[in-house]
C-alpha cells in the first residue's frame, strides 16, 4: 500500500512525526513524504528511510504560489497513485486533499494539530473558516489531535461527526519516554547550564519552550514574570525558540524588557532541549491556542511542574492543581498568582511534576500512538498486518 504524508514545511515533517514514516515502512507501506524544500527534507529521507518529494508550499495566504503548488500535487497523485495520503497543518492540509480529491484518492485524511482561526477576527476570520470548511470537505476522514479541538470543530459546524476522530487519547505523534527522561541528563550538565546563564543553584527556573510569538502568551508571560521577579529575584525566566517578527511579533515593549532585563534568558533555537528541561524547574506555557502540544507533553516526561492556559490539548495533559496548573488565557494576573505559588511551593511543585511523567508513560507513550494510527490506516484499507 502506497501512503503520502504532507507537511506544508519540512521542518514538521521532522520534528512532528519523527519516527513514524519509518514505523509505517516497517509495516509493509511504500512511504513518501512530501513537504517545501530544505535541509531537514533530506534530513527526513535519510533518517527515516523513506522517499521524499519537493513541493514548495507558504504557510501565508498567497494565490499564485497556492496554484502552483496544488497542480504539482495533482501530477505527483497521478504518477504514484496513492492509497492513503495524510496531510498536517493548515496549507498542506488544505492543498493536499484538494489535489486528492481531484485525482480520486481513496483515503483522504488531515491531521488538525491547532485551529489558527480560533484568534483571528473580521475578513481573515471569514477566509480561515472557509479554508477549513473546504479541506474537511475534501477530506475523506478529518482526525483532530485532542478531544478539544474535536469540540471546536464541531461547535463551528466544519464538518460531520461521521468524519471526526480522534486518534488513541490524543496527540499526533506521541512522546518517546525514553528519550525524553530526565535520569539521562547529568547533575554536572544542569550545573554546566545554570553556570552559563549565571544562575545560581538555589534559584528557581521558569521555562518557555517554543516560537518566540504573540499567540504563544509572550507578551502576558514576560509582563507576569517582571512583576513575580520584583517580589522574588532569585527566579528566572529563559526562554527557548525563535522569533517570528513577520508572522506574529511581540510588543516592541515586550521584546525590550526580554532584552533588557538581567534575569530573563532568550537563548534562541537549539537542538538540544531536553537539556533546558532538565535543568528548569517549571515550564510556563500560557498559549493561547494548540493542538496537542509536543513541549507540555516532553516538559511533563522530563518530570516538570508546568503553568498552561486552558485551552485544548494544554487541559487534557494537564489537570489542575494535581499535575500542574491551569489558567485562563490572557490572564496576566492568574499566570503571576500560579509563579508565585511555585516558589512559594517549591517541594509541592516538584510532586506535581513527578505525577506528570506517569501519565505520558500510560497515555502518549509514541509508540502506543503509532500502533493507534496503523490501526486506523488497516481499518480503512480493510487489511490486517
Amino acid at each position: 500500500m502506497k501512503l503520502i504524508r504532507i507537511t506544508t514545511v519540512p521542518q514538521s515533517l521532522k520534528s512532528l512525526l519523527r519516527g513514524q514514516l519509518r514505523f509505517m515502512s516497517e509495516q509493509g507501506f511504500e512511504v513518501m513524504g512530501v513537504s517545501s524544500s530544505g535541509e531537514e527534507l533530506e534530513e527526513v529521507r535519510m533518517t527515516e528511510g523513506v522517499q521524499t518529494v519537493a513541493i514548495e508550499m507558504t504557510r501565508t495566504i498567497s494565490p499564485i504560489k497556492d496554484l502552483k503548488a496544488l497542480f504539482q500535487l495533482v501530477k505527483l497523485f497521478r504518477k504514484e497513485m496513492p492509497d492513503i495520503v495524510h496531510t498536517h497543518t493548515p496549507k498542506a492540509g488544505l492543498l493536499g486533499m484538494m489535489a486528492a480529491k481531484i485525482t480520486g484518492v481513496p483515503h483522504r485524511l488531515h491531521t488538525v494539530a491547532g485551529l489558527p482561526l480560533t484568534v483571528a477576527t473580521g475578513a481573515k476570520r471569514i477566509l480561515l473558516n472557509f479554508i477549513e470548511r473546504l479541506t474537511y470537505a475534501c477530506a475523506t476522514n478529518v482526525y483532530p489531535n485532542s478531544y478539544g479541538l474535536e469540540k471546536i470543530i464541531l461547535e463551528h459546524k466544519f464538518t460531520t461527526t461521521t468524519k471526526l476522530k480522534v486518534i488513541g487519547k490524543g496527540s499526533s505523534n506521541g512522546i518517546d519516554t525514553a528519550h525524553f527522561d530526565p535520569s539521562l541528563i547529568s547533575s554536572e550538565m544542569r550545573t554546566a547550564l545554570r553556570k552559563e546563564l549565571g544562575i545560581a543553584a538555589d534559584d528557581l527556573i521558569f521555562l518557555f519552550v517554543g516560537r518566540v510569538v504573540t499567540d504563544k502568551g509572550i507578551n502576558e508571560l514576560v509582563e507576569s514574570f517582571t512583576i513575580v521577579n520584583n517580589k522574588y529575584p532569585k527566579s528566572h525566566l529563559v526562554i527557548v525558540g525563535e522569533y517570528e517578527k513577520n508572522l506574529d511579533p511581540l510588543k516592541p515593549i515586550t521584546e525590550k524588557v526580554i532584552e533588557e532585563h538581567t534575569n530573563i534568558h532568550a537563548v534562541g533555537y537549539t537542538s538540544k532541549v531536553i537539556d533546558y528541561f532538565a535543568f528548569a524547574d517549571v515550564l510556563t506555557f500560557p498559549s493561547y491556542r494548540e493542538g496537542f502540544p509536543n513541549v507540555v507533553m516532553q516538559s511533563a516526561a522530563m518530570q516538570l511542574n508546568a503553568i498552561v492556559s486552558d485551552i485544548n490539548g494544554c487541559n487534557e495533559i494537564i489537570k489542575n492543581g494535581d499535575n500542574g496548573w491551569i489558567v485562563p488565557v490572557k490572564d496576566t494576573a492568574s499566570l503571576q498568582s500560579r509563579m508565585e505559588w511555585c516558589l512559594k511551593n517549591k517541594k509541592q511543585s516538584i510532586e506535581m511534576g513527578l505525577k506528570s511523567r506517569m501519565v505520558m508513560q500510560s497515555d502518549y507513550e509514541r509508540r502506543f500512538v503509532w500502533m493507534e494510527i496503523l490501526k486506523e490506516y488497516n481499518r480503512l484499507l480493510g487489511t490486517h498486518r
